[in-house]
């Protein structure tokens, strides 16, 4: 009787156990087949066992189906064999781990994901695939490996980090927030309020950059606050989503770095080893070349109405009455919440955010210790901001229901149904984050921080007066690759001391301006930073309309704070350099209208 047998073998190092399968095609005298499962069970070094066997006759059955189940085992036993999971999978792991560590493929997966996200213009499956090329470098191309380091070395690795998770949950609080704001009417009365003040788009455009300016306390706070303020302000004036989104985000990280008292400053602060890190932030402020750059290109880009690159044909289409220009609507459920109630006033809108305001300086400073005796400075130098968010943005959610059961605004039955509906408008957000920290955990397990330390230690040598610039571009590198700005300053900022440390402390405190700028600037850049996220979610922007746009114009402020870094390199006073790049900026707005504006009024 002829007979086919394949035979394959499964490991799993599970319980210190190994199963083996065999499978058995049988064709019988009267040409039906049978097929037949045995799985064999053994503790290492014994004898197999059979535990069961399974059999099933069925000639139609089998007659329709042996071709289907051939193809489907060869891919499985062909998986199996390009796989390393039977010879020596660890030693070839820590082999070509080892490989990969500490040099330019560290930052490889996060470039990968960037280019499939700006070409295919779809930003998970592009953040995924940058997840599993930094995983296949981790585990040696080992199919366990990798899909071991995508999830528990990776997902599951973010997910339950108590930072990662405030951050989350500081995202659903205010998404919650902004349901309540919109239903209880306060969103649509500022917008009334607010359009019978500002009466043209470029007041709603100063308007949204001074609140901006305004909330310097966080970058994901000052997102999605400004956004859901200023979003029915900038729609009533033709204000494209995609500028609403540049303009949240050019006021969140730039004026952040440049606040003493803000989150960006603690964290500066704290990896500066050896000095005084809230005096060495401020004595670099007036270096921080990027961030002031910016305010300043981006003022003076709404007087003089000029929009290039991608952002003017956004610009044109608002301008006819189409502020998304592209079909996708991510935020599209959130416009029905719009509509708003007709009892709702302007102090449904005002006091939820001056409370979340007063909320979150207090949750923060209380994770600093204010509250047992530290001061005021010390205490938001060393704060928590992830807790101290959550717990202040808690308060204020409690404020806001409060507030609105009081004036019968909302029942609470409905003021509870905003929590999902919150929820889900965060969605698109917290997917992105999340693949976001994975494929900065990729990049972490590669040493990507290893790999820049060698590349600014061998800048150090004969170009020291050229350093900042050069340190200005390795930061700007890293936060676009990574998508974290705090990940470079702890990376460069400790190197940058230690190259500095005993000799030029003048230019020590340009370097380190240099290095926040560009982690700023990288930040500012890449499709896969958080606060780039958030401002898309503040602005209710499609995610990759808002980077394709954004790029252009944070590569103009990036070229000009590269030139004003070399002149502050041999100058070394803000007093000579910032004038400098103030004037370069302008020179550089003045040609672009002239040559290369795209905005058709």
């Amino acid at each position: 009787i002829p007979r086919m047998c394949f035979r394959m073998h499964l490991w799993y190092f599970l319980c210190n156990r190994k199963f083996c399968w065999n499978l058995l095609l049988h064709k019988n005298i009267t040409g039906n087949y049978s097929v037949m499962f045995l799985r064999y069970e053994r503790p290492f070094g014994q004898d197999c066992n059979i535990s069961y066997i399974s059999t099933k006759e069925g000639g139609t059955f089998m007659k329709k189906n042996v071709k289907k189940l051939s193809a489907v085992l060869s891919v499985i036993m062909l998986m199996i064999l390009a796989s390393p999971l039977t010879v020596l999978a660890a030693e070839e792991e820590a082999a070509a781990s080892a490989k990969f560590y500490g040099t330019f493929w560290a930052l490889v997966p996060p470039i990968v994901a960037i280019a499939l996200a700006l070409i295919t213009k779809e930003v998970y499956s592009s953040l995924f695939i940058g997840i599993l090329v930094g995983a296949l470098f981790y585990s040696g191309f080992s199919f366990e490996g990798t899909i071991l380091h995508i999830f528990e070395g990776g997902m599951i690795s973010v997910l339950t980090s108590s930072y990662n998770m405030g951050i989350l949950i500081f995202l659903v609080i205010l998404g919650t927030m902004v349901c309540l704001m919109n239903r209880a009417g306060g969103s649509a009365a500022f917008g009334r309020w607010a359009s019978k003040r500002i009466k043209t788009r470029a007041g709603a455009e100063i308007a949204t950059v001074v609140l901006g300016v305004l909330i310097f306390i966080d970058d994901y706070f000052n997102c999605l606050t400004v956004g859901s303020v200023m979003r029915p302000v900038t729609d009533k004036h033709n204000v494209s989503r995609a500028k609403l989104a540049y303009l949240i985000d050019a006021t969140a990280a730039p004026v952040c770095i440049i606040a003493p008292i803000s989150s960006w400053a603690a964290a500066v602060s704290g990896f500066v080893k050896g000095e005084d890190g809230i005096s060495l932030f401020v004595h670099a402020i007036p270096y921080n070349f990027y961030a002031l750059l910016t305010i300043f290109m981006m003022i003076a880009m709404v007087f003089m109405k000029v929009e290039f690159g991608p952002m003017g044909v956004h610009e044109t289409n608002a301008l006819k009455g189409d502020i998304y220009t592209t079909p996708a609507r991510p935020y599209a459920n959130s416009a029905e919440d719009e509509k708003g109630n007709p009892r709702g006033k302007v102090i449904d809108l005002l006091i939820p955010i001056i409370s979340l305001v007063v909320c979150c300086v207090i949750g923060m400073i209380y994770t600093g210790g204010f509250f047992s005796g530290t001061d005021f400075v010390t205490a938001f130098s060393q704060s928590d901001a992830s807790i101290g968010l959550v717990l202040g943005s808690f308060f204020g959610l409690v404020i806001t229901i409060v507030l609105y059961l009081v004036r019968r605004v909302m029942n609470f039955k409905d003021c509870m149904a905003c929590i999902p509906d919150g929820f889900k408008a965060m969605v698109p957000a917290i997917l992105i984050l999340t693949f976001a920290w994975t494929l900065k955990a990729m990049t972490d397990s590669l040493g990507a921080s290893d790999f820049v330390y060698g590349v600014v230690k061998s800048s150090a040598g004969g170009l020291m007066n050229f350093l900042p610039a050069i340190i200005f571009v390795i930061g700007a590198v890293i936060a676009f690759a990574t998508g974290t700005s705090w990940g470079t300053f702890g990376i460069l900022i400790p190197i940058v001391v230690d190259v500095f440390s005993g000799t030029n402390h003048e230019l020590m405190i340009i370097s380190i301006s240099a290095c926040m700028a560009g982690a700023v600037c990288g930040d500012h850049c890449s499709p896969i930073s958080d606060t780039t996220i958030m401002a898309s979610a503040g602005a209710q922007c499609e995610h990759v309309n808002h980077v394709s746009t954004q790029l252009p114009y944070a590569m103009v402020a990036a070229v000009v704070s590269f030139l004003t870094y070399i002149i502050a390199g041999f100058v070394q006073t803000p007093w000579i350099a910032l004038p400098a790049g103030i004037i370069l900026m302008a020179i550089t707005l003045v040609i672009i209208r002239l040559k290369f504006d795209d905005l058709k009024i």
